[in-house]
């Protein structure tokens, strides 16, 4: 059986920083960004991690697959919330995956999704593995990272079977060239000169593995279809194209206009891209780079043309909004300190042996279904809510991420603290039964009516400054009028 890509999805949140705004707030200081003040990046709201985004690039890739089929969670990121608790572990609960699932977390450069990548497609097995990458970087203001940046995350689903993109080899170099770094509990990267990195990084170290990397690989640099260079810098993917043969018309847009550079996610999700755009028996190189040099070798198979319905690259970046304030992106990504009032000094402790005891419900959002009754809720209790039959001990696992459902009443509080006031909420219902509170997400005024449309999102739901814990659990957003 071939080893391979069996499902593939992307995550990229909904709100675009315009470049033009960040560069029209720092012309005073740093005039010389003006060259990069073109187009719009990606920026997650102030709910939004890797580890969230990670969870929603997850959904969308497992759509259509079985859950249970999945053997192992790995998460690939240099910005992981938590130092020391297993970031994929908080995602395999989110996706309700059995507890014999194995987990891993995967950091320390910026090729580390591409490594794991081909660590996964060298053990494939008969139970897949998730694969995933999701970066959310910060940078200091007028910075070119501030510029060039991007928040994002992609999944791949990798074992093997029927695939839909077959691994045809690998290569890899690991030499310690330092472009830029990022030490321990440090929040900004530095980097060096961008001639040198050019020059001695991407045409010299990139340009030498591909050129041992193709011999190593037996394949003709001119029977590449689609190449894959995750780097935004202009002209460097077509120039190492052509430095060992390969077609123009073969490299892959960077996202650069639309998304901007998401670091260890980007080549993956660069590829979900190519992937959505493939044909059969087409032969995909990908790099990856940082600290070395991975390249890795797919082909395309007929399989591509069965995949299920997903939002993608191409569905994400359509349903991007754009984004004026950047005053707010400052104070949600930390870097402007606001009177934020003693409505905000409340403590947000989240107690362990709690969430221990109901994360399923508060991580997975599954609710109760009676086997007598039929009546869905949420939460699940040992009590029917049936006011017909209260049934005792009668309720199974009812997940409810995956449903629909409705808002039935709605508010806007302007007066309890929240980092992007008002806070909406309201009473939705569910698609075949359930009810529930839900705060909202990602809305505008005009989002909200009863009535609309509500899918669920994981979230982030506070921050515990005290003791540095995040906390999560599920909201409800807007589905597009159009879908």
């Amino acid at each position: 059986m071939s080893s391979g890509i069996l499902s593939f999805g992307a995550y990229i949140p909904k709100k675009r920083l315009q470049r033009s705004t960040i560069h029209a707030a720092n012309a005073w200081f740093a005039g010389g960004l003006k060259g990069l003040a073109k187009g719009e990046r990606a920026i997650g709201d102030w709910d939004e991690d890797p580890i969230t985004m990670a969870v929603e690039a997850a959904r969308d890739t497992l759509q259509g697959m079985d859950r249970a089929t999945v053997g192992g969670v790995m998460l690939a990121s240099t910005t992981l919330p938590f130092a020391d608790r297993q970031n994929s572990g908080v995602i395999k609960e989110a996706l309700t995956l059995a507890d014999e699932t194995g987990a891993m977390d995967i950091t320390g450069s910026q090729r580390a999704a591409t490594s794991m990548l081909i660590q996964a497609l060298k053990a494939a097995g008969d139970r897949p593995q998730l694969c995933l990458a999701s970066e959310m970087r910060k940078a200091r203001p007028a910075s070119e990272g501030e510029m060039v940046h991007g928040d994002a995350a992609a999944g791949l689903l990798v074992g093997t079977g029927d695939p839909v993109a077959v691994f045809r080899g690998s290569h890899s170099t690991t030499i310690d060239f330092v472009d830029h770094y990022r030490s321990a509990g440090v929040d900004f990267d530095y980097g060096w000169e961008s001639r040198w990195i050019r020059d001695e990084g991407f045409t010299g170290l990139i340009g030498g593995a591909l050129k041992s990397g193709l011999v190593a690989l037996g394949i003709e640099a001119n029977a590449i279809d689609r190449f894959i260079v995750p780097i935004s810098v202009r002209g460097v993917p077509d120039a190492l194209a052509k430095r060992v043969g390969i077609r123009p018309e073969a490299v892959a847009d960077t996202l650069a206009a639309t998304v901007g550079d998401s670091g260890a996610a980007h080549p993956l999700l660069m590829l979900v891209a190519v992937l959505e755009m493939a044909q059969p028996g087409e032969k995909i190189l990908l790099v990856g780079f940082g600290q070395g040099v991975d390249l890795i070798l797919l082909e395309t198979t007929e399989a591509l043309a069965g995949v299920a319905p997903r939002r993608g690259v191409k569905g994400n970046i359509a349903r991007g909004r754009k984004d004026e304030n950047y005053l707010r992106w400052l104070f949600h990504r930390g870097l402007l300190d606001l009177e934020r009032g003693m409505r905000a000094e409340m403590d947000q402790k989240q107690p362990g042996t709690t969430l221990w005891r109901n994360r399923k419900a508060v991580l997975g959002l599954v609710g109760g279904r009676c086997t007598r009754t039929g009546t869905v809720q949420f939460p699940k209790s040992d009590i029917g809510v049936n006011p017909n039959d209260h049934a005792a001990h009668t309720q199974e696992d009812y997940p409810l991420a995956e449903k629909r459902a409705h808002i039935v009443t709605y508010t806007a509080d302007a007066l309890t603290y929240s980092p992007a006031p008002p806070t909406y909420y309201g009473m939705i219902d569910f698609e075949g039964g359930g009810r529930m509170m839900a705060e909202f997400a990602d809305v505008a005024p005009e989002d909200v009516e009863v009535g609309r449309a509500m899918e669920m999102v994981f979230r982030i739901k506070g921050f515990d400054e005290q003791r540095d814990f995040t906390k999560y659990f599920w909201k409800a957003a807007p589905v597009a009028k159009e879908a």
